[in-house]
C-alpha cells in the first residue's frame, strides 16, 4: 500500500506514535509519506520506503494567522495525485482530519478517490475539540471519515460523549517496539545520577497544566525523606519553570535533576526504579508503557486511559488525581520492597509486551484494507 501520514512533527504523543507507525509500516514494504510543517523528530535517519513531504504556507501579509489548513490541503492534492496515494492516515482531529475531507473532495472532482482514516489522541476530544469555535468542525470531519480510530476506551467513550456522531470508533490501543526498551541499565550512567546507591525516580511529560507535575515534585518530597532517592525529569514546556522554583522551595534541588527534551529516554528508563505519572487526564499514557517496557513500575493516576495501561497492584499502583499522600505511600511501599519490586518488574514486562508493535500493526493494516476496498467498490 501507498499510504500518506499527517501528523505534527514535535515531541507529543500523537507525533511520536504516527511517526512510529509509518517507519513499522515501511519495514513491511508499504510505501509511507510522511506530510507536515516539518519533519518528525523521530524521523531522524534515511529509511527504505519512507518520504517526507513540507507543507509551506504562505506570509502573505493579508493574513493574520498563517492558513496552515489550507496549505495542508493543497500539499495532500498534490501528494495523493502524484504519489498515486491509496489512502490518507490523520493523527490528530485538528486540523489534520478537516484538511483531509477538504482534499478528498477536491481529488474526487479529478476523478480521483482517496480514503482516509483519523486517529483520535485525546486532547483533540477532550481539550481543543471540545472549544465551541471547533467542536462542530471536528465533530462534521470525524463523521466524514472513512474510519476512525481511538487510542483507548476512554478516548472512545469521551468522543462519543462530546460529539454527535454516527461514525464507528475502533479502539486500537498505543504501541511500542518492546526490543528497544528492554532493560539493558548502563552501570556508568546510574551510577552518575545515584552515585550512593540511591533509588532513581522517573517522570517524563510536556510540562503542561493537565500534567500536574507538581504532584510529582510534591510526591518525590515525601519519598525523600523515607527513601534515600534521586528525581529525574524529561521533557520541558511552560510549566517547567514553577517547577524549578517549587524544588528549590520543598528544598529538593540537590536531589533533582531536569535533563529536558531527550529524543530517546531508554537509556534513563533503564536505570529507572519506579515511574510517576501524575497527570489530570491522559488518553493513552505512552510514557507509562515505555517505562513498563523497560522493566519500570508505575506510579500514576488513575484517570482516563491509563487503568488500561497500568494495572493496580500488578504493574504498579493508580490514586486519585492529586492525592500526594496516597501515590507517596503507593511509591514508598514499592520502594521497600524488594521482593514486591521485582515481581512487578516482571508483570510491567509482561504487560507491556501486549502492546508490542506486532501485535498492533495488524489492527492498523486490516482498517486500511477496509477502507481501500470500500472506496474501490464505489468505482
Amino acid at each position: 500500500m501507498k499510504i500518506g501520514i499527517v501528523c505534527y512533527p514535535t515531541f507529543g504523543g500523537s507525533g511520536v506514535v504516527a511517526t512510529e507507525l509509518g517507519k513499522q509500516l515501511a519495514k513491511k514494504g508499504h510505501e509511507v509519506h510522511f506530510i507536515s510543517y516539518d519533519q518528525p523528530f523521530r524521523l531522524d535517519s534515511f529509511t527504505q520506503n519512507i518520504f517526507f513531504h513540507e507543507v509551506r504556507v504562505s506570509n502573505y501579509p493579508l493574513f493574520e494567522f498563517a492558513p496552515y489548513e489550507s496549505a495542508l490541503t493543497s500539499k495532500l492534492v498534490d501528494v495523493v495525485q502524484f504519489e498515486k496515494l491509496d489512502l490518507l492516515h490523520v493523527h490528530y482531529a485538528i486540523p489534520h482530519a478537516s484538511a483531509a475531507h477538504f482534499a478528498k473532495q477536491i481529488l474526487f472532482e479529478k476523478g480521483i478517490r482517496i480514503p482516509f482514516v483519523t486517529t483520535l489522541h485525546g486532547t483533540d476530544i477532550t481539550l481543543v475539540g471540545k472549544d465551541p469555535s471547533f467542536k462542530p468542525v471536528v465533530s462534521f470531519s470525524i463523521n466524514k471519515s472513512d474510519a476512525v480510530t481511538a487510542v483507548s476506551e476512554s478516548l472512545k467513550q469521551d468522543t462519543l460523549s462530546t460529539f454527535d456522531l454516527q461514525k464507528q470508533i475502533d479502539v486500537i490501543p498505543n504501541f511500542i517496539c518492546c526490543y528497544t526498551y528492554a532493560p539493558k541499565p548502563d552501570k556508568d550512567i546510574r551510577l552518575r545520577y545515584a552515585p550512593n546507591g540511591e533509588k532513581i525516580i522517573t517522570h517524563i511529560s510536556n510540562f503542561r497544566k493537565v500534567k500536574r507535575v507538581e504532584d510529582v515534585i510534591k510526591t518525590f518530597s515525601f519519598i525523600s525523606k523515607k527513601v534515600p532517592s534521586k528525581l529525574i525529569l524529561v521533557g520541558d514546556g511552560p510549566e517547567r519553570h514553577k517547577m524549578e522554583q517549587m524544588c528549590r522551595e520543598l528544598g529538593t534541588c540537590s536531589d533533582t535533576v531536569f535533563l529536558g527534551k531527550l529524543r530517546s529516554v531508554t537509556e534513563i528508563l533503564s536505570i529507572s526504579d519506579l515511574f510517576l505519572l501524575t497527570s489530570l487526564t491522559e488518553s493513552f499514557g505512552l510514557s507509562a508503557l515505555e517505562a513498563m517496557a523497560s522493566g519500570v513500575p508505575v506510579i500514576s493516576t488513575n484517570t482516563g486511559g491509563l487503568p488500561e495501561v497500568n494495572i493496580h497492584g500488578e504493574t504498579g499502583y493508580m490514586s486519585n488525581v492529586g492525592d500526594v499522600e496516597d501515590l507517596s505511600k503507593n511509591s514508598i511501599s514499592l520502594l521497600t520492597n524488594s521482593e514486591l519490586h521485582t515481581q512487578m518488574v516482571k508483570n510491567a514486562l509482561a504487560r507491556a509486551d501486549k502492546f508490542d508493535v506486532d501485535n498492533i500493526l495488524p489492527l492498523y493494516e486490516n482498517v486500511y484494507k477496509q477502507v481501500i476496498e470500500k472506496s474501490t467498490s464505489l468505482v
